[in-house]
């Protein structure tokens, strides 16, 4: 069984980092602080050309509910051809209907477009309307993975769910917990669901270099400053390695 670690990352920066301590891939996104977007193909191309570990692709417009329109598909549609041609192992893509169902017609076309590439469904699942429902469609699909939080707002409060989401899948798929999984719950949450694949993004905060800084003056977020900035701790990459590496030797 694949133990294995992912740390999210939104600068190549935390890319490096995550990657020096002991990351087994990175999930590659733009604004953690909203849950993740589509990061730019530049940037892609970058952290790609950049690190050795294989580098997950998190596509999505926009942040929000996950029904999406006609051009925001054609906009995912093109960025996942971007991610196959320019070497990302994975894309991490998801949709749903009005009525909060996995989006098939539009998850095939993904799926046609990313040809041999591996394919996770990211946290659309943890807000759709029936989680077994749709842990057998993501199969039918041929998603290789699914990142869930067992439709809680962390992993620890889902793992009643994602104990059963684990013995349905019965191998068939991957599940990848995440939200709020670090090194202190992998062992819990592991025990209780028998999932063995972890996400999390271990980031803290760090003061940014502007000197002068205009006050009240917000250009995004009013709940964050635009004077400090958000990247990967090292610390807390190696404690969750080392608490997963723990739950491995236990078996």
């Amino acid at each position: 069984m694949i133990y294995q670690l992912e740390i999210c990352v939104d600068s190549l920066e935390s890319a490096r980092r995550a990657e020096a301590a002991g990351a087994d891939r990175l999930e590659l996104c733009a604004d953690l602080l909203v849950g993740g977007t589509s990061p730019s193909p530049f940037f892609i191309r970058q952290v790609v050309q950049n690190v050795k570990v294989p580098v997950n692709v998190l596509l999505r417009p926009r942040f929000g509910d996950f029904c999406f329109t006609d051009s925001e598909k054609q906009v995912l549609l093109e960025e996942i051809d971007f991610c196959r041609e320019c070497g990302a192992n994975a894309v991490v893509i998801g949709a749903l209907t009005p009525d909060g169902d996995l989006d098939e017609t539009f998850l095939r076309e993904c799926m046609q477009h990313a040809g041999s590439m591996y394919k996770t469904l990211h946290r659309c699942f943890d807000v759709c309307r029936d989680a077994s429902a749709a842990l057998e469609r993501a199969i039918a699909l041929g998603f290789d993975t699914i990142l869930t939080s067992g439709q809680a707002a962390c992993a620890v409060d889902g793992t009643d769910l994602l104990r059963q989401l684990h013995d349905q899948a019965a191998g068939r798929i991957h599940l990848l917990a995440g939200s709020g999984v670090n090194a202190n719950n992998i062992a819990q949450i592991g025990q209780a669901t028998g999932i063995r694949q972890f996400h999390l993004s271990g980031k803290h905060t760090e003061p940014g270099p502007m000197r002068y800084r205009r006050e009240g003056v917000p250009m995004g977020l009013p709940m964050a400053s635009e004077f400090d900035r958000q990247y990967t701790d090292p610390e807390a990459v190696c404690a969750a390695r080392s608490a997963l590496d723990a739950l491995a030797a236990k078996g």
